[in-house]
């Protein structure tokens, strides 16, 4: 167990309710447990001053943790380059959802997540991808003596029965599941290497997978490979864009950070 202090901004349930990620578990005492390829962490908040108490060792946070975490990000400086003065919208939704943060997730559990994610709401993509860990992931115990499961690999989704993928609830996505599960198992799709290149080529790759349009194909850039530019149109950031930006969103006046600020006005819409 460790005493960390984060004097960045960093906030435990906005992170856990911006709809990046899907196994993030609310725990006694302010605190979250969190699934991240093989690993598991517990992690509390102290107090009102940074201080967060963890269930790892230092060596783990610094390998792991504050990879997964995006420590090296330097998020304030990001919400503050905004100018009230300039865009007052954008500004007060980043003031509002501060401590947001952009995970760096497993590029394959980000792919299949997304793909479950299509036309449905946080709750049934959380319990969906609960019962395909159920299913195909491994048992482990956390700290806490409690079980979790590890994110299925794809060799354990394509040795499913057709039977025990429909008991996960995934509807016309269970093909898709199944298909990109199959391509990586077998080395027909490379996620290391359809990573390369800009985010247009990026997200043309992605799209060639079956089942990804352009939605998902945003999301895995921006949160399955981490491209900060990278800014994904669902429901609620078209009623941005058609509510705040009537002459058209400043995309090159904010880069490289498109996808951060997509994430606080995404939040924004949603809590108001």
């Amino acid at each position: 167990m460790i005493t960390i202090k984060i004097t960045d901004d960093f906030d435990l349930k906005r992170i856990a309710d911006s709809g990046q990620c899907f196994r993030w578990q609310p725990i006694e005492e302010e605190g979250y447990r969190v699934i991240h390829e093989e690993h598991c962490l517990c992690i509390w908040k102290v107090d009102d001053e940074g201080n967060y108490k963890l269930d790892c060792t230092e060596e783990e946070y610094k390998d792991i943790w504050s990879v997964y975490l995006d420590m090296e990000e330097d998020y304030r400086s990001i919400r503050e380059k905004i100018d009230e003065g300039i865009d007052s919208f954008l500004y007060e939704a980043c003031e509002h959802e501060c401590g947001i943060r952009i995970l760096r997730q497993n590029p394959w559990e980000a792919l299949i997540s997304f793909i479950i994610s299509q036309n449905r709401n946080i709750p049934a993509i959380k319990a969906s991808i609960e019962k395909l860990c159920e299913r195909a992931g491994e048992k482990r115990i956390d700290s806490r003596g409690e079980l979790y499961y590890t994110f299925p690999r794809p060799e354990a989704i394509v040795a499913m029965s057709d039977e025990a993928l429909a008991e996960c609830k995934l509807g016309y996505r269970d093909k898709y599941i199944r298909n990109t599960a199959e391509a990586v198992a077998c080395g027909e799709l490379d996620l290391e290497s359809i990573s390369v290149g800009t985010d247009e080529e990026i997200l043309s790759k992605l799209m060639d997978i079956y089942g990804v349009g352009k939605k998902v194909a945003s999301c895995m850039l921006l949160f399955g490979l981490h491209h900060l530019d990278a800014f994904p149109i669902d429901v609620w950031i078209k009623r941005v864009l058609e509510a705040e930006y009537v002459d058209g969103y400043p995309f090159d006046t904010y880069s490289p950070y498109n996808g951060v600020y997509q994430q606080y006005m995404f939040a924004y819409y949603r809590n108001r």
